[in-house]
């Protein structure tokens, strides 16, 4: 059995896809980023950056108990448990890995700042925020779309932990300010990806506790402002 301790967000969703697509069983365990579970002790043991998601896997490397933090580990370590949606070599291994960088680093970070700032996390209007990240999520779909005009999927033609990564990003692309109609292949890609029943029931993750857009303030404080800063943490990973 894994554990998986995580909130329906992005980074928890792909987690759960990734486990659905597997047929691995899991227990999925609430951590609420709006009330500063993420700052428990317990979960602080389990990771260190106070970030969801993390699991634990009691059938782990040689048979022993692993936990991890950050999900493109998670993603990668669970493609090389069950050798599914990675190449284990060869060139086709690196474009998966190349894809999930680029998920990590650029596309993940880039959404969430679109999305603060769109929604006004923080509790007021930032026009120059809003154009910035706004703008360069669409770059990233110039990207992504680019890459989709030649390739089925991003890492070539498998579907992969890289569009796994990738895809619970995109879903909210109208909270982002972007229109899938500029980005025909990226469309297709979304379409297909969301027909997958595995990524239907991945994206049920943690369902009953969905919707909640409106922060009080000591939950803004936690995820945005000093009590944040002061405990050195956040709440996605």
């Amino acid at each position: 059995m894994i554990v998986l301790y995580a909130w329906p967000t992005p980074n928890g969703q792909k987690i759960a896809i990734m486990l659905e697509e597997c047929g691995l069983d899991y227990e999925a365990v609430a951590v609420d980023i709006n009330a500063g579970e993420q700052f428990a002790p317990g979960f602080l043991a389990l990771s260190p950056n106070n970030r969801i998601p993390a699991i634990v896997d009691d059938e782990g490397p040689d048979g022993g108990c692993i936990g991890l933090f950050e999900s493109g580990a998670i993603l990668q370590y669970l493609a090389e448990k069950t050798g599914r949606f990675m190449p284990r070599t060869g060139e086709g291994r690196y474009r998966v890995v190349e894809w999930l960088m680029f998920q990590m680093g650029g596309l993940g970070p880039m959404c969430g700042q679109a999305h603060h700032f769109r929604q006004r996390m923080g509790g007021e209007d930032v026009p120059y925020g809003i154009e910035r990240y706004t703008r360069e999520v669409g770059r990233l779909y110039g990207v992504m779309d680019r890459r989709l005009a030649d390739n089925p999927y991003l890492a070539g033609g498998a579907y992969s932990i890289a569009d796994i990564a990738c895809w619970p990003w995109v879903r909210p692309h109208r909270r982002q300010g972007q229109d899938l109609a500029d980005f025909p292949a990226l469309g297709r890609w979304f379409g297909e990806i969301r027909a997958r029943p595995a990524v239907e029931r991945g994206m049920m993750l943690l369902d009953e506790h969905r919707g909640r857009r409106e922060l009080t303030p000591e939950a803004r404080d936690l995820l945005f402002g000093a009590g944040q800063a002061a405990r050195a943490g956040g709440g996605e990973g």
